[in-house]
């Protein structure tokens, strides 16, 4: 069957120039296309080269905009612009855990008026929307904890963890289940402190850890399609059976056009 038509999804990170970089993540959106019997283009944006200047050019011809993961401050801010720049124009957005932690800072300097938000992984922090954990509850009941002072990869969240999905959310109505369990790698988490702040504006954070400690996924009620996850669901999809989250991304995308 030939495709309906093309979408473009632009993706904002700082690895662009390293052909298997994303791989999971161009093949996940890949399987989106098929499912959605669209051909899926890839706009590779280097987050470093973005800014107020030149974003309406590098962003406008695309139907959805994706920020994967990452770590490190270097090309940060030219991924918040691209969210910003996604959030305010209706753009279907999608951040997967680098690019879920960059909204939530986007969101609280530009919603919540908390201009010096920031993520405590990044030098000068004055205000760490976003956090360095090093104690949580894993699925078994057991507490988990580990110190800073422990090598980086000791510090990080590694593996399958369940997630609860809440009633009357797009996340729930997406995977059709109230419980998930999604691969992670990340040693940075949301902090949860704000979260009455965000709901009282719209942003809703819809998935947490079973214990309801850390913010797993946060989407825009106000939008067509914005969603991000602090977890990698790339890591789960198949050609045959594309992950929920990329073909209901890829479907807003195409809607898009």
């Amino acid at each position: 069957m030939e495709p309906e038509g093309s979408i473009e999804i632009g993706i904002v990170g700082k690895y662009t120039g390293l052909a298997d970089a994303y791989k999971s993540l161009n093949e996940a959106l890949s399987h989106g296309g098929i499912h959605n019997n669209v051909k899926v283009k890839l706009n590779w944006i280097e987050s470093e080269e973005l800014n107020s200047s030149n974003i309406e050019n590098m962003l406008n011809n695309c139907h959805g905009i994706l920020v994967p993961g990452g770590f490190g401050e270097r090309g940060a801010e030219g991924k918040i612009a691209a969210i910003k720049y996604a959030r305010e124009n209706k753009i279907p957005y999608f951040g997967i855990c680098f690019g879920m932690q960059l909204a939530v800072i986007e969101m609280a300097r530009n919603i919540l008026d908390i201009k010096e938000a920031n993520s405590s992984e990044f030098a000068d922090c004055k205000e760490s929307i976003v956090g360095l954990m090093t104690e949580w509850s894993n699925v078994d009941n057991t507490t988990e904890k580990r110190t800073i002072e422990s090598d980086l990869g000791g510090t990080m969240r590694l593996g399958a963890y369940e997630a609860k999905l809440k009633n009357n959310s797009k996340v729930r109505e997406i995977y059709d289940s109230e419980l998930i369990s999604e691969r992670h790698r990340h040693r940075y988490e949301v902090n949860n402190n704000y979260a009455k702040d965000f709901e009282s504006n719209g942003v809703h954070f819809s998935g947490y850890s079973p214990d309801g400690l850390l913010p797993e996924i946060v989407e825009l009620k106000d939008h067509p399609w914005f969603i991000g996850v602090q977890f990698h669901p790339e890591l789960k999809s198949k050609p045959f059976d594309p992950h929920p989250l990329f073909k209901s991304f890829i479907e807003a995308a195409k809607n898009k056009t």
